[in-house]
C-alpha cells in the first residue's frame, strides 16, 4: 500500500489555494512594416479565478480560446503581461529562481501527450523522481522508494520502476506521469488535456484514478480541456474561456441544464452529438 502522505491544507481557511486575478498575456508578433507598430495577439484579457484546496476546477474552450495560455501562466512557464498567480498567498511570478524552484514542489503538471511528455532513455524510476531530483533535497536511494510508493498510488507495480516508457500503454504512461506529479506531494496539479490523446475507454480510467487520488491525499486539480464531459465527470467548477475571457462559470451540472452564452451552448452541442465509439 502507497506510503504517500495526504497534502497539507492552506493555514487560512479564508484564502483560497490559488488565485488568479486579472491576467493578461499579450504576444508581440513580427513587424509587418519597417516603421509600424508590431502586432499583437492578445492570448488572455482579464482572466480571473480561484481554486480552493482539496477542490477542481476545469478551464474548458477550443483550440486557440488562451486556456493553455493559462496553464503555462499558473505553472510560471510564462511571464504575464499583467495581473498576478498566487498560490497560497504567494505571487509566483515575483518569485526569485531559487524561490520559484522550492515552491514548485506545491504544484506540479500534467502533460497532454504520454507518449512525448516521458523520456524515452530514462526508466520510469528516473521518470517518476525527477522532479524529486530537481528540488536536490533527497538521495537517490529515498527518490527511488518514494517513485515506488508513487507508482503504486496510480495502480502500477514496483516491478516496472526499472522499465522504459515504451514498455508501457498509452493509459499506463499518462498513470506515470500523473505518479511523477504526485511525488514532491504537490497542493495542485495542473493537468492540461490529460485524457485527450488516450482511447474513450482508457480516459474513463484515468479521470476515476485522479478523482480516487484527490479523495486520498486532498489535492486540488486546475484541468484544461475542450470538452465539457470530461471536466463534468472531474471539476468543482467549470469556466469556460473564449478568446481570452471567461464568459461563463458555474457548477457543471448547472452549465449542462442551463448554459446562458452562445459558446458555451455550442461546447455542450458538441458533447451531446459526439458519437460513442
Amino acid at each position: 500500500m502507497s506510503q504517500i502522505r495526504p497534502m497539507s491544507q492552506p493555514t487560512t481557511a479564508s484564502q483560497p489555494l490559488l488565485a488568479v486575478n486579472n491576467l493578461y498575456r499579450h504576444y508581440a508578433l513580427p513587424r509587418e512594416k519597417l516603421f509600424g507598430p508590431p502586432p499583437t495577439v492578445k492570448a488572455l484579457n482579464g482572466v480571473s479565478f480561484e481554486v480552493q484546496a482539496g477542490k477542481s476546477v476545469g478551464i474548458v474552450g477550443e483550440s486557440g480560446s488562451g486556456k493553455s495560455t493559462i496553464a503555462r501562466l499558473v505553472m510560471a512557464l510564462d511571464t504575464p503581461t499583467s495581473g498576478t498567480v498566487s498560490l497560497e498567498g504567494r505571487d509566483l511570478h515575483a518569485l526569485s529562481k531559487s524561490e520559484l524552484r522550492a515552491a514548485r514542489r506545491d504544484f506540479q503538471m500534467v502533460f497532454q501527450d504520454p507518449y512525448g511528455s516521458l523520456d524515452p532513455r530514462q526508466t520510469v524510476a528516473r521518470i517518476v523522481a525527477e522532479p524529486l531530483e530537481a528540488l536536490a533535497e533527497t538521495s537517490r536511494a529515498e527518490q527511488r522508494e518514494r517513485a515506488s510508493e508513487a507508482l503504486a498510488a496510480v495502480g502500477l507495480r514496483t516491478t516496472d520502476m526499472d522499465k522504459y516508457p515504451h514498455e508501457f500503454s498509452g493509459g499506463q504512461r499518462q498513470r506515470i506521469a500523473i505518479a511523477r506529479a504526485l511525488i514532491t506531494r504537490p497542493k495542485l496539479i495542473v493537468a492540461d488535456e490529460p485524457v485527450s490523446a488516450l482511447d474513450v475507454s482508457v480516459q474513463a480510467q484515468v479521470l476515476n484514478l485522479m478523482q480516487d487520488l484527490q479523495q486520498q491525499f486532498g489535492v486540488s486539480y486546475l484541468l484544461i480541456s475542450h470538452d465539457l464531459a470530461v471536466v463534468n465527470h472531474l471539476c468543482d467548477e467549470v469556466c469556460v474561456v473564449f478568446k481570452g475571457r471567461i464568459v461563463e462559470r458555474g457548477r457543471p451540472a448547472d452549465l449542462f441544464q442551463h448554459a446562458q452564452h452562445e459558446y458555451t451552448r455550442t461546447l455542450l452541442s458538441a458533447v451531446l452529438h459526439t458519437p460513442s465509439r
